[in-house]
């Protein structure tokens, strides 16, 4: 559904990520609707006629753009994570991961709330796509006794929540690097919670 035509050699795969970046870059700085192909060819330096090459229509490039930021995405984070011995480490990293990969591309955020009046599936998709994965090891971590019984679908949700509006707290908003002691304080407070026991 996202795939845009395969290149067949080296070339044509660079061709190709040329119009990406350029269509990330014009679709975080104007908009989905205020930017044309034109805009895209125009800033990747390639003919009119090159882009459907590889797309039929701008709202493919769109679709494949956010198919292939999630990818991206997931995999730096389970490539980084690799190493972690605990599922509390693993988030730790997770976390980090995710608020480098947005430094690098500060538009996924427009892009992506966007996407869900451009196309509302793939907006979806996206989420549901990046909790699947994240109820699978919430899963694995209740088996293995590292986490508490609790509905993994709603705790994916929840620490997917947390990610996202922090990294829009301080790399969207601040400009900044998420700083290590916010991000043991969030893991203090997930490893916790945030009431006294004695006082609910």
């Amino acid at each position: 559904m996202y795939l845009a035509n395969e290149p067949k050699t080296k070339r044509g795969y660079e061709t190709l990520k040329k119009i990406c970046d350029s269509a990330e870059k014009l679709f975080s700085e104007k908009g989905y609707y205020n930017t044309s192909i034109n805009d895209i060819t125009s800033e990747a330096s390639i003919a009119p006629g090159t882009f459907y090459i590889y797309f039929n229509d701008k709202k493919s490039v769109f679709q494949y753009l956010i198919h292939d930021l999630s990818k991206e995405l997931r995999k730096q984070i389970k490539m980084e994570s690799s190493n972690c011995k605990t599922r509390y480490d693993a988030e730790f990293q997770g976390m980090k991961s995710f608020f480098k990969f947005v430094q690098s591309h500060t538009g996924l955020y427009k892009i992506i709330w966007e996407s869900q009046f451009v196309d509302f599936e793939i907006f979806k998709a996206y989420y549901e796509t990046f909790a699947e994965r994240y109820i699978a090891n919430i899963k694995l971590a209740q088996e293995e006794g590292e986490m508490k019984e609790m509905d993994p679908e709603a705790l994916a949700y929840c620490l997917m929540g947390i990610s996202n509006f922090i990294g829009l707290k301080w790399v969207i908003f601040e400009n900044r690097e998420v700083p290590d002691e916010t991000i043991e304080q969030i893991m203090a407070f997930i490893r916790s919670g945030i009431f006294k026991v004695d006082k609910v």
